[in-house]
């Protein structure tokens, strides 16, 4: 998986913001792993108990519940109050589903948008708290916190609903991290035709890169938020009604 750090400066920006949050929500949450220093030493969230809340794989997941010809589209690092809105009126206007992938201090910032995805009928993935693409080189308790914070803000900016996955930022999974996820009903999640779209390469671009490359595998990469969306939302006006009348249907990742 490709780290996304080229024309990511909004992140840069988020950065400061997204730290001050972070430390006091490592503080309050009772979510906040009491982690060890070995990669492999299993985690221990100090989770309040919840009987809903079912183990899942730790595997990360690529294929879709559509079947062979189904397509996932995942949507990152939103949610943006500029972008999202274009992105769900879209999906909307061709009956689409997809998973949106959260950062969690812009859920934190956005419930409303956060609920109106819901709303839509689309699924919540944990996308970390301040889309650290170096997660795998921090500590456990640094993993934890990103991890379980974001899982927080989510859930309680949608009103309840949790995520359903964990999609770690540039790819930047461990075997802590993933297993921590899984514990926490949150299925690590992947991708396998990567877009590109956040590098804004053009319109007609990004479509050829996600036609060119869907033999990989079902699960398309976009962006809502990170800079002008605009050519992710052309590209996506032109891609789905396109993957439709070649068989395609839409479903989400395997969970």
């Amino acid at each position: 998986m490709a780290r996304h750090n080229g024309g990511r400066g909004w992140y840069g920006k988020m950065v400061g913001a997204a730290l001050g949050v972070t430390i006091l929500a490592t503080g309050a949450s009772v979510w906040t792993a009491q982690a060890g220093t070995s990669d492999d030493a299993k985690p221990k969230a100090s989770a309040t108990p919840s009987s809903d809340i079912k183990r899942v794989a730790d595997t990360i997941a690529h294929s879709s519940d559509a079947g062979a010809h189904g397509v996932n589209i995942t949507i990152d690092d939103g949610p943006d109050p500029v972008w999202t809105p274009k992105v769900l009126d879209l999906l909307r206007e061709y009956g689409v589903k997809a998973t949106f992938c959260m950062v969690g201090t812009q859920a934190q910032a956005h419930p409303d948008l956060v609920k109106k995805v819901v709303a839509d009928g689309h699924r919540l993935c944990d996308h970390s708290v301040s889309h650290d693409t170096s997660m795998d080189k921090k500590p456990q308790s640094y993993q934890s916190q990103q991890i379980l914070d974001a899982e927080r803000m989510i859930t309680e900016a949608s009103g309840g609903v949790r995520p359903m996955y964990y999609r770690a930022p540039g790819g930047a999974f461990t075997p802590y991290s993933r297993d921590l996820a899984a514990s926490r009903g949150m299925r690590p999640l992947g991708w396998n035709v990567d877009t590109k779209d956040f590098e804004r390469p053009g319109t007609d671009v990004i479509v050829a890169t996600a036609e060119r490359e869907l033999h990989n595998g079902p699960t398309l990469l976009f962006h809502d938020a990170g800079g002008d969306r605009t050519q992710t939302i052309e590209a996506l006006r032109k891609l789905l009604p396109r993957l439709k009348s070649e068989g395609h249907t839409f479903g989400f990742p395997v969970h």
